[in-house]
């Protein structure tokens, strides 16, 4: 009788103490995630992760602009516990409000890849063009970052917003990392044969459904549409291109912060990778991790160095310039 009792108090107790500080029960069972993941990549690792930890993830959606604007906006009272794929310059310009962190694996990751400050390396990515087989010959499709600028390719190349867009602001700070003094003259022509979107994933969807002839884009959302068998083909251009990791990052003082770290030791194992690799076309940061069979190797085609810093402090100038470009100065 007296043991019953005594279970009856403690269950009571515990009782107590759920009704008490549930809100925080609950709160150190999740993690807020800010990303500007494509919503099929999304959709396809959050059950993965939720799955393998037990932990509710709670993802925010948005453009890799809306995403650093919103995590500012938010520094003395930070909603987000981690920042998830999103371009390195916004990470980079941002990395005040971000916690440096060393991920299990951490020594597994490719040396070349560790360039950020509080920010970590989560895929690598490689931009190119994808054609339109079906409206463009071999012998039309552009071969090299000066090409778009042909005449014939007016009004029918998709682009995502450089200013809006981290994938798209990379693919302006290529072309000037790679023509230097002559970038902006290369460059101009280029941005007046774009067609617009307001989603980077939007471009190799409106190159596959015969919208546009040509699509500026990442490697991974490229091979999506050819690897589901659609009329496009991936070009990268012979005049060279960036293969660097977009970030992942935990930000400082975050409601959830040991389970941010978690999702960031998650996403960035071995597992997760090859799943990344496997099906979604996403190219590894891992030593121990393999691209696609279908993708060629890096040593394939021309890859350019990529400045992060300089990219990243040069950000609010080069996108004043382009909006000046777009509007006709």
């Amino acid at each position: 009788m007296i043991k019953i009792f005594k279970n009856f108090i403690l269950f009571n107790i515990l009782g107590i103490i759920c009704i008490c500080f549930g809100n925080s029960v609950f709160a150190a069972g999740k993690v807020v995630l800010y990303s500007a993941h494509k919503q099929s990549i999304i959709d396809a690792m959050v059950p993965r992760f939720e799955k393998k930890t037990g932990i509710k993830a709670e993802v925010i959606k948005a453009g890799s602009g809306d995403i650093i604007n919103r995590a500012n906006a938010e520094r003395s009272n930070p909603q987000a516990d981690v920042i998830w794929s999103i371009g390195g310059e916004q990470l980079e310009a941002s990395s005040d409000i971000l916690e440096n962190y060393t991920p299990a694996g951490y020594d597994k990751i490719e040396s070349a890849f560790k360039v950020g400050k509080n920010w970590l390396p989560y895929t690598a990515i490689v931009n190119v063009f994808i054609v339109n087989t079906n409206l463009l010959k071999p012998s039309q499709f552009p071969r090299t970052w000066w090409d778009l600028a042909r005449p014939d390719f007016k009004g029918k190349i998709s682009s995502a917003r450089a200013d809006k867009s981290g994938s798209s602001y990379m693919q302006l700070a290529t072309v000037l990392t790679i023509y230097k003094d002559n970038g902006w003259d290369v460059y101009r022509p280029i941005l007046k044969n774009f067609v617009l979107s307001g989603s980077s994933s939007a471009v190799p969807r409106f190159v596959n459904d015969g919208e546009a002839s040509v699509g500026v884009t990442l490697e991974d959302n490229a091979y999506k549409y050819v690897s589901g068998g659609g009329p496009v083909k991936i070009v990268y251009p012979e005049d060279g291109t960036v293969a660097a990791p977009d970030g992942i990052a935990l930000v400082k003082n975050g409601p959830n912060s040991s389970n941010g770290k978690r999702f960031i030791d998650w996403a960035l194992s071995k597992e997760t990778q090859n799943f990344l690799v496997q099906k979604m076309g996403r190219r590894p940061i891992r030593k121990d991790v393999s691209a696609s069979g279908d993708l060629p190797p890096l040593s394939a085609f021309k890859v350019v160095p990529y400045d992060f810093s300089w990219s990243a402090s040069n950000k609010d100038l080069f996108r004043k310039k382009w909006n000046n470009i777009l509007i006709g100065d």
